[in-house]
């Protein structure tokens, strides 16, 4: 069964920096279109980063744009989203999938922005 684990979570200070990393299971998702979303407690899932299979173009939501980068290692079957500046607005549970989603989501990971 194909797998996305998600990593690098945690509570941070705003201004502060995490950089989360979605480990795939499978050799087939180098061939995918690759986003990271999140889910706020209440609202819906967003998309706010994606990456096309040959790691460009990305693309970012506004609210990110400037402060979040992703990035993938193909070797690696790994997804990046290096995350600056952080608010507390980026609170969220923050989850990969392929851009649109087409798989199973993961368990994610909580990232917290509080003082």
């Amino acid at each position: 069964q194909v797998q996305l684990v998600e990593s690098g979570g945690g509570l941070v200070q705003p201004g502060g920096s995490l950089r989360l990393s979605c480990a795939a299971s499978s050799v087939i998702f180098r061939f995918y279109d690759m986003g990271w979303y999140r889910q706020a407690p209440g609202k819906q899932r967003e998309l706010v980063a994606g990456i096309s299979s040959g790691s460009t173009p990305t693309k970012y939501a506004d609210s990110v744009k400037g402060r979040f980068t992703i990035s993938r290692d193909k070797a690696k079957n790994t997804v990046y989203l290096q995350m600056n500046s952080l608010k507390p607005e980026d609170t969220a549970v923050y989850y990969c999938n392929t851009d649109p989603s087409s798989t199973a989501w993961g368990q994610g990971t909580q990232v917290t922005v509080s003082s």
